[in-house]
């Protein structure tokens, strides 16, 4: 690691915490040369992943098309920066989670639907009409109804 003000090869880590539920560490750095102290990141980064789209193509693994994805059905909606993050950090873990070097747009798909109707349910909503090709307004009254249904069987089992 190099040091932002001088350049100099030589530095030493004074202090290391895992942050993002384990997904990432945060290092404390300090230059041996010009003393100055500075934080540095890791996080955990999928390669080697090969994503099968719907037409049997194949192409690597991008966190940027989630991101992506994601900003697209958030647009216009409020959220925090660090969960969203987290949003794709999980996603990313449950990713990881199926250990498999090769994964369907649709394995990836699902995940980030039920990640997203965690986080926001409008987002859910309109990531899951692109994703799912709602043709008429009765795919939006069944993505509704679904949540619907699962937001009052949550509130039955609480009381």
């Amino acid at each position: 690691m190099h040091c932002p003000v001088c350049s100099s090869h030589s530095t030493k880590v004074t202090d290391s915490r895992i942050v993002d539920e384990g997904m990432g560490v945060r290092r404390r750095r300090e230059c041996e040369k010009c003393g100055f102290r500075y934080t540095t990141r890791e996080e955990t980064e999928l390669l080697d992943l090969t994503v099968i789209k719907r037409d049997g193509r194949r192409e690597a693994y991008s966190r940027e098309k989630i991101i992506n994805g994601l900003e697209r059905s958030l647009h216009k909606i409020p959220y925090k920066k660090d969960l969203f993050v987290r949003l794709v950090q999980n996603i990313e873990r449950d990713i990881q989670k199926l250990k498999q070097r090769e994964v369907t747009s649709g394995e990836v798909g699902e995940i980030m639907m039920r990640r997203l109707k965690v986080f926001n349910k409008v987002a859910y909503i309109r990531f899951a009409s692109v994703y799912r090709s709602f043709s008429d307004i009765s795919g939006f009254e069944d993505a509704i109804d679904q949540l619907s249904r699962k937001r009052s069987h949550s509130r039955k089992k609480k009381k």
